[in-house]
């Protein structure tokens, strides 16, 4: 048994790195801004929406979310068959209204997609 262990060891060890090679995944990162909203607010009238919306994209591998007071981030991971043209173009539609009011979208990086609400003020 010890010598199975060891061996294994021993293999992993001189195991050549192009056996393992990195994968980057197509991602894109949506950071939503509700200003002066609670989690609650923002994880009910923001990132769920949201989340019903991506959720039904075609090659979409991993989605995860996180809301806090005045912001949402979602992040989806396609698979890599998908043309990350086309995944930032598929998610960019739900950001449009009624969804999210007026989203001003700008793309930062190859890989992220920014929505800002704007402050209503009565």
């Amino acid at each position: 048994m010890m010598a199975i262990l060891l061996s294994g060891i021993i293999a992993y060890r001189v195991l050549s790195i192009s056996a393992l090679p990195q994968v980057d995944y197509p991602t894109i990162q949506v950071v939503t801004l509700y200003p002066g909203a609670s989690p609650d607010v923002v994880t009910s009238s923001i990132t769920a929406p949201l989340e019903r919306q991506f959720g039904q994209m075609p090659g979409l591998n991993q989605m995860s979310s996180t809301s806090s007071g005045g912001a949402s981030v979602i992040t989806l991971q396609f698979s890599l068959s998908l043309d990350i043209d086309v995944a930032e173009q598929e998610v960019q539609a739900p950001l449009m209204p009624p969804v999210i009011c007026c989203p001003q979208i700008c793309r930062c990086r190859r890989s992220t997609a920014r929505s800002t609400l704007p402050t209503h003020r009565s």
